[in-house]
């Protein structure tokens, strides 16, 4: 089924792949960010998009926004079987506080992380492949079946989401970035509005929290994101990179 009303967004079907982005930004991207999960949710995906969540420091905040329009979203968390307890722990914490209905942990291939990384040292040798069995290709599977999702990124996070927009095409689906304009004091209000529980570690010094291996604690005056993959050139896990980098087209 094609995602958008040729009439109702003026463009024909044949080139919507290329121009599907382009025109969700131009006709929505200025909304406010309940606005666009509302319209996202019920209007231009209805029944086909998810919710992707780390439950990690600031997920909380798309968790509710989107929660308080439809809790029965599926919600894809997917555990790479190398995260935090206190991460598995707030998973199911903030999804019973939320009444999240389709709540879908997915984790590697069995057989797969087996073969490449039977002594969980794979981190180690190739960041990259590991980051690709536990998280990008499992994601590629829980996507199936959906022409959108929602993230949590904002463009203050790191240089390489610097230019975000509320719509990026990314292979066949489109992600959703509702609060890609939003600021730390944004996101703080939010939390403090709606009363929404912390992730424990991010008092423990730990803004940005992804597996056990590759996150460690950030200094003051540091970037939020700088205690990921910490002494690497990597900045992203993939999920992000796009079908002409990884391969994953998610």
């Amino acid at each position: 089924m094609a995602r958008l009303d040729p009439v109702a967004f003026g463009f024909d079907h044949e080139s919507a792949g290329l121009q599907e982005a382009a025109v969700l930004n131009a006709r929505f991207a200025g909304l406010p960010a309940r606005e666009l999960v509302r319209r996202a949710l019920t209007e231009i995906f209805p029944g086909r998009i998810a919710l992707v969540s780390s439950f990690g420091a600031e997920s909380a905040v798309l968790l509710h926004l989107v929660a308080s329009i439809d809790r029965t979203i599926p919600v894809v968390f997917m555990d790479t079987l190398r995260l935090f307890p206190e991460t598995l722990a707030y998973r199911d914490a903030l999804a019973d506080r939320l009444g999240l209905t389709d709540l879908r942990t997915i984790q590697p291939d069995a057989e797969k992380l087996a073969a490449a990384d039977p002594h969980k040292a794979l981190w180690m040798t190739d960041a990259d492949a590991c980051c690709r069995i536990r998280k990008t290709e499992p994601l590629a599977r829980a996507m199936e079946g959906f022409d959108a999702w929602f993230t949590g990124r904002k463009r203050f996070q790191a240089s390489t989401r610097a230019a975000i927009q509320s719509f990026e095409q990314d292979g066949v689906r489109i992600k959703v970035n509702p609060l890609a304009t939003w600021s730390v004091d944004d996101l703080k209000a939010y939390v403090v509005e709606h009363d929404l529980p912390p992730h424990p570690l991010v008092a423990a010094g730990y803004p940005s929290i992804g597996c056990v291996p590759c996150t460690s604690k950030v200094k003051p005056g540091e970037d939020a994101r700088a205690g990921r993959w910490r002494g690497l050139d990597k900045t992203e896990c993939g999920i992000h990179l796009g079908l002409e980098n990884d391969g994953s087209g998610i």
